[in-house]
């Protein structure tokens, strides 16, 4: 453990992320990664705790001309299939998890409970919080930041498809310059797209840090943990 910097950890993956080359659906290869790298943290004696998104299936933006809390509901349930194709890769591997979902869903998952979200943790288990906050208008990203407050987190760890945050799109303006470090503050006052200015705000309140950085690179979240250079952090 000594050369751990974070104990307990919530890492957040996008929908996206887990479609891999796909761009929709679940890519076996990819979660296999992931999973591989939570095994190895678990081992480790890190507590690791998952939030994730859907959009690889459903983001509530998707639906034009539908009302807005049925959409938003619809991309709920996307993050629930994905939870669940985490878990089963988890198990499979001998690591036990938990998915917890913010909706109400008995057959299939826990319902969550704080108390019974960090005697998992305590344990060893990893805890896979499915449907965000619960909450119609609320993004994922949202979710996150309330979820890490309230297991006590000591950092959040955003994968994304990008390798930092930039003070543009990287993919859209080459001349973009990519941050080792930036503040909340920075982040919200350049609109900069690293998480959605709520959770952004939530993590400055409860001084919970970001590690920024691309998923894509082998270890990186085993890198991130143990506090090696990689991406960008938000404090």
């Amino acid at each position: 453990m000594s050369d751990i910097k974070y104990k307990r950890v919530l890492l957040k993956l996008s929908g996206e992320a887990l479609a891999g080359e796909n761009k929709s659906g679940i890519s076996a290869e990819v979660v296999d990664e992931i999973t591989k790298q939570i095994k190895e943290l678990v081992e480790m004696g890190v507590q690791v705790a998952v939030v994730v998104g859907g959009g690889n299936f459903w983001r509530g933006k998707y639906g034009y001309n539908m009302e807005k809390t049925t959409s938003d509901h619809m991309g709920m349930l996307a993050t629930a299939i994905n939870a669940l194709a985490l878990q089963d890769s988890l198990e499979s591997k001998g690591v036990y998890a938990r998915v917890q979902t913010a909706i109400e869903m008995r057959e299939v998952a826990e319902p969550f409970i704080l108390r019974k979200a960090d005697k998992h943790l305590n344990k060893g288990r990893v805890v896979i919080f499915a449907c965000g906050t619960g909450n119609t208008y609320f993004t994922t990203d949202t979710g996150a930041a309330v979820r890490a407050a309230e297991i006590k987190a000591d950092v959040i760890l955003v994968a994304k498809t990008i390798d930092g945050v930039y003070s543009a799109d990287p993919k859209v303006d080459p001349n973009a310059v990519k941050y080792d470090e930036i503040s909340y503050l920075d982040i919200i006052n350049k609109d900069l797209k690293v998480m959605d200015a709520t959770a952004i705000s939530l993590c400055r309140e409860n001084n919970i840090p970001l590690v920024v950085f691309a998923m894509s690179e082998p270890n990186n979240i085993i890198k991130a943990v143990k506090g090696e250079k990689v991406g960008t952090i938000v404090k």
